[in-house]
Order: C-alpha cells, then sequence, then structure tokens
C-alpha cells in the first residue's frame, strides 16, 4: 500500500469518527472539498503542508494520518 493509500484511508476514518462532512474538513484545511475528495479518493497526493492542515482540522497527529494499518496476527 502506498503512503498516498493510507493517507487516504486514515482521513476518510478519522473524518467519519470526528462526524465531519467532506466539505466541512476541507473548509478547516483551507483547501477545496473537490480536492479534499481527491485526497481521500488517492487521486492526489498532499504536500507536507496540507498533511498538517488537515491533521490540524481532524486533532490528530500527521503520524496518525500516515501511519500503516496494524497487521493481523496469522
Amino acid at each position: 500500500m502506498m503512503l498516498r493509500d493510507i493517507f487516504a484511508r486514515n482521513v476518510r476514518i478519522w473524518r467519519a469518527r470526528r462526524k465531519l462532512s467532506q466539505e466541512a474538513l476541507a473548509d478547516a484545511a483551507k483547501v477545496s472539498r473537490g480536492y479534499m475528495s481527491d485526497l481521500e479518493r488517492s487521486v492526489n497526493s498532499a504536500s507536507l503542508d496540507v498533511v498538517e492542515r488537515v491533521a490540524k482540522a481532524l486533532q490528530v497527529s500527521p503520524e496518525e494520518l500516515l501511519a500503516r494499518p496494524a497487521r493481523r496476527p496469522g
């Protein structure tokens, strides 16, 4: 799984946990809703500045948005 895919997955998970719409998250992160949609679908890669702004908007660390999912034993 590419880092861009990991970021997209984690943003979707955290956005759902925070009960935010794509538009609300995009506004908080100062990006367009279309760009946020592209990020969540792995169409575009985020710059480090955008990673930081999205993390701040979601109230998580940038590292949490870039962390690989834990592997299941077995």
